[in-house]
């Protein structure tokens, strides 16, 4: 039973990272036709990321209701209904409007299934699944960019990642009976989800360092994904096409790391796992600030990259350990909102330092986070010794 539904996860991972990063490789072909600025993708992104904060805040709610399997089915259903909202949409504001779905979707699936997974497998599993979150997120550019380069439109991208979508929910919808027997597992000895409200999770010993912990990783690594390229080109004095090409071999070593990672982490454990990210990413940021020649630059982010591997899967599947498996699912909910919380403004106010003084502090300010994520690591791990 729980064989298939690790297949039934996996393929739930490859396709949560597929619209993940679609709408920046549309976006190009999609604003002059919706006569807005440029710049309004970030709308975009930040109604999705406001929606996913509020869904993964209160998923325990949801799964006391819902269980595990229905909310994930009807979660990846929001998702494609948000999709097939996108392809249809002709102006900017139905766009906001379909965001709405296909952000509540993807945090309740995020949310629930990375608990699940921390409850029901071990270690080498998350690592493994969120490397085939990367497998997604790096197929559905692919995806648009083989519509657009063959004669069709950007909705004919979403249309078709929308279709796996519909597929996957559909499949999770079969699969009903099987999620049924193991989702009481997740429950506490009344049968019930134990709900917690997000000042409740707060007082509970290590949640605050935990919770700190997630938001400087996902600051850490969304700034360092989205601001390589320019910072390469401005500051480095690195061509276009090669900070390109370089840019993503940062998300080639978080993929390639999450692989890797599966392999010694059931034997090194969460613990020590999230460590060896940490020291790999200080090494590749020390890297960046001691040079800016281009194969310390090269070297560096593929360090960054390699150190983030491990850090966020091994930080997930710990919480049921630090926090009891009655516990797991209102403090995951709450680290993912915390999660996206970061992702969502840190790289943006990166942006602004930048603009106004210098891409020059691209590796100070990611020093920053990285110091911060050692000592609230550190801190979780004296507090739950």
């Amino acid at each position: 039973m729980y064989s298939i539904l690790l297949v039934i996860i996996y393929i739930a991972f490859i396709s949560l990272g597929l619209p993940d990063s679609v709408l920046g490789s549309a976006w190009p072909t999609m604003y002059p036709e919706m006569n807005v600025p440029v710049s309004y993708a970030g709308i975009v992104s930040t109604i999705i990321c406001a929606c996913t904060i509020v869904s993964s805040m209160n998923i325990n709610r949801v799964l006391a209701k819902f269980g595990t399997g229905l909310m994930t089915a009807i979660s990846v259903a929001l998702t494609a209904i948000g999709l097939f909202g996108f392809a249809g949409s002709n102006s900017f504001g139905m766009l906001c409007l379909w965001a709405l779905p296909y952000g509540f979707g993807a945090g309740c699936v995020d949310a629930a299934l990375n608990n699940f997974v921390a409850l029901h497998y071990k270690s080498k599993h998350m690592s493994w699944l969120h490397c085939f979150w990367g497998v997604g997120a790096t197929a559905g550019p692919y995806i648009m960019g083989f519509c657009l380069s063959n004669g069709m439109r950007w909705p004919s991208g979403y249309l078709i990642i929308g279709i796996l979508q519909a597929i996957l929910s559909v499949t999770l919808f079969v699969s009903l009976p099987i999620w049924k027997g193991s989702d009481k597992m997740q429950r506490d000895d009344k049968g019930n989800i134990k709900i917690l409200s997000v000042r409740e999770v707060l007082r509970m010993k290590g949640a605050k360092s935990a919770l700190a912990s997630l938001f400087c990783y996902c600051s850490f690594e969304t700034t360092a994904g989205l601001w390589a390229s320019s910072y390469m080109t401005l500051y480095c004095g690195i061509d276009v096409e090669r900070a390109a090409k370089w840019a993503a071999l940062f998300y080639m070593g978080i993929t390639i790391g999450r692989f890797l990672s599966g392999f010694i982490s059931d034997k090194l454990g969460d613990k020590n796992m999230t460590r060896l990210g940490l020291w790999i990413g200080f090494a590749g940021v020390i890297l960046l600030l001691v040079s800016r020649e281009p194969m310390c630059v090269l070297i560096g982010l593929i360090l960054i990259g390699m150190g983030c591997a491990p850090i966020y899967p091994s930080m997930l599947h710990a919480t049921p350990t630090h926090f009891g498996t009655e516990n797991s699912q209102a403090i995951m909910g709450v680290q993912m909102g915390f999660a996206y919380i970061g992702l969502t403004i840190m790289p943006t106010i990166f942006g602004w330092i930048a603009n106004g003084v210098s891409f020059g502090l691209y590796a100070g300010y990611l020093l920053i986070f990285l110091v911060l994520m050692i000592l609230f690591t550190e801190n979780l791990n004296r507090q739950h010794r």
